[in-house]
């Protein structure tokens, strides 16, 4: 039976509810929402594999649980623990949305590809910048950038 035949041979009721779970399972396997475009969308994060290791990456390096909780807080926000994200208007690069993305390369030859450098890196700049990364969160919080 058709998927229309189908609806109208159930109840009003049962129609409704058949048609917008129809209607949302066609949204959802075109990936369309309502609303919502392309440009709209929150930007990709890391594949979990890649932010997780990340994560502990960092955690290892940083060591103190309340700095490494400020840390997390700004990449989280700046890139979403993504280590190739990148900034389309101001070109700002990788997990501490470095500007430009090359002055990694004082950590690391491999600055784009290894989540370890950026982490290096943003936490030199953080220290030197703001004393430590709780103080660089500090920062952000009251101006959402650092």
């Amino acid at each position: 039976m058709s998927f229309a035949r189908n609806i109208l041979a159930k109840p009003r009721t049962a129609r409704r509810k058949s048609a917008v779970a129809g209607a949302a399972v066609l949204l959802g396997a075109t990936g369309l929402g309502l609303g919502v475009t392309p440009a709209m969308a929150a930007p990709a994060a890391a594949p979990t594999s890649v932010a997780g290791s990340a994560q502990a990456t960092a955690k290892s390096m940083i060591g103190d649980a309340a700095q490494f909780q400020c840390f997390s807080n700004i990449v989280q926000h700046e890139s979403g623990w993504n280590h190739t994200a990148t900034n389309a208007s101001s070109g700002a690069y990788g997990l501490v949305q470095a500007l430009p993305g090359s002055k990694m390369a004082s950590a690391g030859a491999d600055w784009k590809t290894n989540p370890s450098t950026q982490i290096k890196w943003g936490m030199d700049y953080m220290n030197s910048r703001y004393g430590s990364p709780c103080g660089a969160w500090s920062f952000w919080q009251a101006n959402h950038w650092y």
